[in-house]
């Protein structure tokens, strides 16, 4: 824990000695004791903005992981499926989809969330469905071939072959999607809907010129970001130990 405690404290360091000798105006870039202050001033609206956040976030990350892991395990069962899918995922897979937030809003309601949720699902579908395919597709065929001459069903197939084998892509698929599905949540707040979220509150204090008020909301974001990530490592961490021998 020292290590990167340490580097922590040297970069707040350096960027408080660089705003304060350089004398680096707020609306560049706002020293972390201005920041500091704001955080601790808004404590509340930020801990409340980062729930929004959060929740949103959650739901889209369970229901495009949920969509993802599906598709791709019938993809891997039915040829067809897969070769109908790549295309499509392919498309997502460049589609800005944050410039979809004001079709959606449009679609469900400026005071809605659900937008904010769609959006944060196609962001979590793309690596889920990709790193789970790609994890199905990994067994190896003597171990395959073994199976068979054991005369195993399909299910014990899958139950002691396939699965473990897929499990440690399917996580790393969620540890690279929690982090979008945070990033997208917030940026889609950027475009409209209801002022609730970090996003919104981002937006709203940089445009009022409150710069270490809107560096205050970012790191409600990456507070957010990092609570994912953290949760899914440690998801990774005990499924990844009870999978393996």
């Amino acid at each position: 824990m020292l290590p990167p405690v340490v580097l922590l404290a040297a970069l707040l360091g350096a960027w408080h000695g660089a705003v304060v000798l350089g004398d680096v105006p707020p609306f560049v870039l706002p020293g972390p004791a201005a920041i500091g202050d704001q955080v601790v001033t808004y404590r509340e609206a930020i801990s409340s903005a980062a729930l929004v956040t959060g929740r949103n976030a959650a739901l889209g990350l369970l229901v495009g992981s949920v969509l993802g892991v599906l598709l791709a395990v019938v993809a891997a069962a039915v040829h067809l499926l897969d070769v109908l899918a790549e295309p499509v995922v392919a498309a997502l897979a460049v589609v800005p989809i944050v410039a979809l937030a004001p079709v959606l809003y449009a679609m469900y309601g400026a005071g809605s969330e659900q937008a904010r949720v769609v959006v944060a699902a196609l962001a979590v579908f793309v690596p889920v469905y990709v790193t789970t395919l790609r994890g199905l597709r990994q067994v190896r065929p003597v171990h395959r071939d073994l199976m068979a001459a054991l005369a195993a069903s399909r299910v014990q197939v899958a139950r002691t072959v396939t699965i473990p084998t897929a499990v440690p892509f399917v996580f790393t698929g969620l540890r690279m999607a929690s982090s979008l599905a945070v990033i997208s949540a917030i940026v889609a707040e950027y475009f409209g809907g209801p002022r609730s979220g970090i996003g919104s509150f981002i937006t709203t204090a940089a445009a009022g010129s409150n710069y270490a008020q809107a560096w205050a909301y970012v790191l409600g974001g990456i507070a957010v970001g990092l609570t994912f990530y953290a949760v899914t490592a440690t998801a990774e961490h005990l499924a990844t130990r009870r999978a393996g021998p």
